[in-house]
């Protein structure tokens, strides 16, 4: 269950990110709600995972996914330019997160 937690806790850092950019330094309500809502569930999910996985771990696992979800909607959206080089980079980050849980 922790590892589901964190996951979630992952996808949520992506979202408060990307509202955060949209804030506009917090002069946008609705972009501000959804940046503090998706703050508040990401910390309180990785700490919760953080009872059962070494910190460490968690909190890589957790930085990247949040990164590779940001980049990579940063990039759809075409708010970031796309490279090959940018998807192995991202593919890499995504190879340790995966190595992390193995070796977990």
């Amino acid at each position: 269950m922790a590892w589901l937690v964190l996951v979630v806790s992952g996808l949520l850092e992506a979202v408060w990110a990307t509202a955060l950019d949209r804030t506009e330094g917090f002069s946008r309500l609705v972009p501000s709600l959804v940046f503090g809502v998706a703050l508040v569930g990401s910390m309180a999910g990785l700490a919760y995972a953080m009872r059962e996985i070494p910190l460490g771990t968690a909190y890589a696992v957790w930085v990247g996914i949040g990164a590779v979800l940001t980049v990579s909607y940063a990039m759809v959206t075409g708010a970031e330019s796309a490279s090959v080089l940018k998807m192995l980079l991202l593919a890499g980050i995504v190879g340790c997160v995966v190595g992390l849980k193995l070796v977990h």
